[in-house]
């Protein structure tokens, strides 16, 4: 029997909502503050006072497990770069920036040089000015050309939210310079009869890489003028480039440099990120360019007050009768409503969508109690809203409308929320890059802010927050991409020949793996060679053949059954868990059952209804191994690496109790399983090992299944992975290697970069795993060590004592040193990489 623990779908750990906690002692401590330094004492109370209060109810206190205390920074300025136009300078000016940071200058610098820069400094660091001084100086350079349409900037970015906001920004700073900057924004929300005018007369294009890859490479002709002129592109929160849609995104910039060279340009790549390690080297990566780094931060910053929370453990039991903690959602939901009574602006960021809705409906609910109105001005901000709904949600950020708002990551990356007080992230977001990202939503006007991370009842969570220096003294991490995975590859190569035949001239740009592919598509039929070219041979959109996030298939919309209203959409690789028949979905506050699901066309028919339960997804997983790269000896033992097929298949649903996660029920599912093909790292263990850790048959199957859920947990420590991002399978008797066996794979087609960071770290992250079991107060395994939200078996069985004993015989025969051996050149299977 295999064990597995899938990745994507929605398995929120949702109950209990709302119970009487338990009082348990957690130290406070030592370095726990309430000083505080705001802008304006006055108007805003100091961010440690605001914790102060938050703290102060019932057994408030003993939660909070440590407080980091960063203190205010000064700023140092410099001279504006004689080369900013005078105009330009006047116009920044205007809006209260008298000179610029030292950062801010050496980048323009760098730019006007003709030199890729990528600005790696923190939040609110001005890295928007940074690229807009020598981007607006050139365009105004550009618009008294005495001939063609002057200069153009692209700018790139991975949320259509951003973009927007961004637009904004630029067209408030270039008012003053009249219509010699024109920015407009060019993506799917973009109506058909503005698409005409952005093409011809636009000259600072605001968009995302879905829509560089979809509309407009693909229709390079008719944006040929704006491509001879592109001077400058500009990548915005580069560090969201990883994994499978950073290798994707790697290509597509790759393919944009191809077609500017042909219009005979060759622009200057300006990136920027507020967390990203070896910023140089991940954005050469990305771009495939060299680029120089600005990382030294001459901004002012206030103060942060960063605490860590862990909610109570309660009286009730879960899965195995293990003891189980407040929910994070229950827990941010209360201290939502806590911040918003205060008049604490406030962003609560939650991992899933149907979390941030929950913690909406529960903070709404209980602030009408007390203030009806106050309910009102609180919301939740999500992917898959429509348009129109996402744009007034910002509006009413921005004008201060809303108090509070339960966000996803949609609303993480750079959109200005400046006035924001505080700002609450329920559960751990999976690298430390995004949880620096998250906090740095709140004081972007350089007042004091506040941050509160509300751990999960999750291995990961529980080791951070009693572990703070995993968190505050550890950089963050390395951008994990893999340009030349085939899987990635292949379709850009597709692309490429139809936007322009491939020459061997091409190759040497898209990578080493190139030649060995152009031949596998020629045989697949996909591409022909004439001459000296290779085509495109087929009438099909070429752009289909890929999803750059890596999802896979067209989104499945949410329709409401009695009057055909859309809803919203659901990305395909998530149909299956999320809006399978009978699913409980949330939107809006409001609760609809699933009444069927087309997977041939791609909707989901839904009605309004208020059932007392929620629903979880259950699956199985088969795993193979297609090809063994590399296997390093532990001891007896052995680590693995190589590319494995996964079979996956939803079978069933249990309906669970909204308030205590009492299981109610479980229905059969009938949906077809899925395949991937993808890179994974396992690990295997001999029968005098099983001896020497005293793991009999009986406990075996359970000691393998704890550690493999334990150390998915405890992966996004050393990789910027999410533990949604990878799935494991554990065996007692795997039919390839004859052994058992733990796998722990890529999420994503070919791979993504997490397996094979896993094998290179793997004496460091599997130490980590067994501490974090062995640390645990519980007895027999419970959330916080090696129970997982989204085990396909029920969390059955576990051993917890096995998986510690197991560990430990097998870290003994640990090397010394990470296995430095690189993985060997991957297979290249025919069929898969078209």
């Amino acid at each position: 029997m295999a064990f597995n623990h899938l990745p994507a779908g929605v398995h929120d750990a949702l109950a209990p909502l709302s119970v009487t906690p338990v009082t348990h002692s957690v130290p406070m401590a030592k370095n726990h503050r309430s000083e505080g330094s705001p802008t304006d004492p006055a108007a805003r109370p100091t961010p440690g006072a605001v914790l102060d209060r938050l703290a102060s109810g019932p057994s408030r206190a003993a939660r909070i497990t440590h407080t980091e205390h960063l203190p205010p920074r000064a700023g140092r300025h410099a001279v504006w770069p004689d080369r900013i136009r005078p105009e330009v300078i006047a116009a920044v000016q205007a809006c209260g920036i008298e000179h610029p940071w030292a950062h801010q200058a050496l980048a323009a610098e760098h730019a006007l040089d003709g030199d890729s820069v990528v600005i790696a400094t923190g939040t609110a660091s001005g890295k928007s000015l940074a690229y807009l001084m020598p981007t607006l100086s050139t365009l105004l350079d550009g618009s008294e050309a005495a001939n063609g349409r002057g200069a153009t900037a692209l700018y790139l970015a991975p949320t259509k939210a951003l973009a927007a906001d961004q637009r904004r920004a630029v067209r408030e700073l270039a008012r003053p310079l009249g219509t010699a900057v024109r920015p407009a924004v060019y993506d799917g929300d973009t109506p058909v009869e503005e698409r005409e005018w952005v093409r011809q007369y636009a000259n600072y294009v605001l968009t995302n890489p879905d829509m560089l890859h979809r509309g407009i490479l693909p229709s390079h002709p008719r944006w040929s003028s704006f491509l001879r002129a592109l001077k400058y592109v500009i990548v915005d929160e580069c560090h969201t480039y990883r994994g499978v849609f950073g290798s994707h995104v790697a290509q597509v910039l790759r393919r944009l440099r191809r077609l500017c060279a042909r219009y005979g340009a060759s622009p200057v790549f300006l990136l920027a990120s507020a967390t990203a390690a070896e910023p140089s080297v991940a954005a050469g990566r990305l771009t495939g360019l060299p680029v120089v780094e600005v990382a030294d931060d001459a901004s002012p910053r206030g103060e942060l007050v960063f605490a860590l929370w862990e909610p109570p453990l309660t009286e009730l039991h879960g899965e195995r009768g293990a003891p189980v903690r407040r929910t994070a959602t229950a827990e941010t939901a209360d201290l939502l409503t806590d911040l918003t009574l205060q008049g604490v602006r406030s962003v609560a960021f939650v991992r899933s969508r149907r979390g941030a809705e929950l913690i909406s409906v529960i903070t709404q609910e209980r602030l009408a109690e007390i203030d009806r109105p106050l309910a009102r001005r609180v919301a939740a901000y999500r992917g898959g809203y429509l348009p129109e709904e996402r744009r007034a949600l910002e509006r009413a950020l921005h004008s201060g409308e809303l108090l509070g708002l339960a966000a996803t990551t949609a609303l993480e990356l750079g959109v200005d929320v400046s006035g924001l007080d505080a700002v609450l992230i329920a559960g751990y977001p999976g690298t430390r890059a995004s949880l620096w990202q998250q906090a740095g939503r709140a004081g972007r006007t350089g007042q004091g802010a506040l941050a509160v991370l509300v751990a999960r009842d999750d291995p990961l969570d529980t080791f951070l927050v009693h572990h703070p220096e995993a968190l505050f003294d550890q950089p963050v991490e390395s951008t994990v991409l893999d340009p030349d995975n085939p899987y990635v590859l292949a379709p850009h190569l597709c692309a490429a020949a139809a936007e322009l035949p491939l020459t061997d001239d091409d190759i040497q740009l898209f990578g080493p793996a190139c030649a060995d592919l152009l031949p596998q598509l020629e045989a697949a039929k996909l591409l022909r060679r004439r001459t000296r070219a290779w085509h495109w041979t087929r009438r099909e959109r070429v752009a289909d053949l890929t999803d750059l996030r890596g999802e896979g298939g067209r989104p499945v919309q949410v329709v409401e059954a009695g009057t055909g209203r859309l809803l919203g959409t659901v990305d395909e690789a998530a149909s299956h868990t999320a809006v399978h028949e009978g699913a409980v979905h949330l939107h809006q506050g409001r609760t609809y059952l699933v009444r069927s699901l087309d997977l041939d066309d791609s909707v989901a028919l839904v009605e309004q209804a208020n059932p007392p339960y929620t629903t979880v997804a259950r699956d199985t997983t088969a795993i193979s191994v297609l090809e063994t790269d590399v296997t390093v000896p532990w001891g007896d033992g052995r680590l693995c690496y190589g590319s494995v097929e996964v079979t996956n298949q939803v079978v069933s649903f249990l309906r669970r109790r909204v308030i205590t996660g009492e299981v109610l029920g479980e229905t059969k599912l009938d949906l077809p399983p899925r395949t991937l093909r993808t890179r994974a790292v396992w690990w295997t263990v001999t029968e005098d090992q099983l001896d020497e850790a005293r793991i009999n048959p009986e406990i075996l199957g359970g000691a393998l299944h704890a550690a493999e859920h334990a150390s998915i947990g405890m992966l996004p420590l050393f990789a910027t992975c999410d533990r949604w991002d990878i799935g494991g399978v554990s065996i007692p008797l795997h039919p390839d290697t004859l052994l058992p066996t733990v796998f722990v794979y890529d999420g994503h087609p070919g791979g993504a970069g997490f397996a094979e960071r896993a094998f290179h770290t793997a004496r460091a992250w599997l130490t980590a795993t067994r501490e974090a079991i062995a640390s645990c107060e519980c007895d027999a395994g419970c959330p916080s060590c090696i129970q997982s939200p989204k085990c396909g078996n029920g969390n059955d069985p576990l051993h917890k004592r096995g998986a510690v004993r197991l560990l430990t015989v097998l870290l003994k025969g640990a090397p010394e040193e990470n296995p430095e051996e690189r993985p060997e050149e991957r297979p290249q299977e025919k069929t898969e990489a078209s």
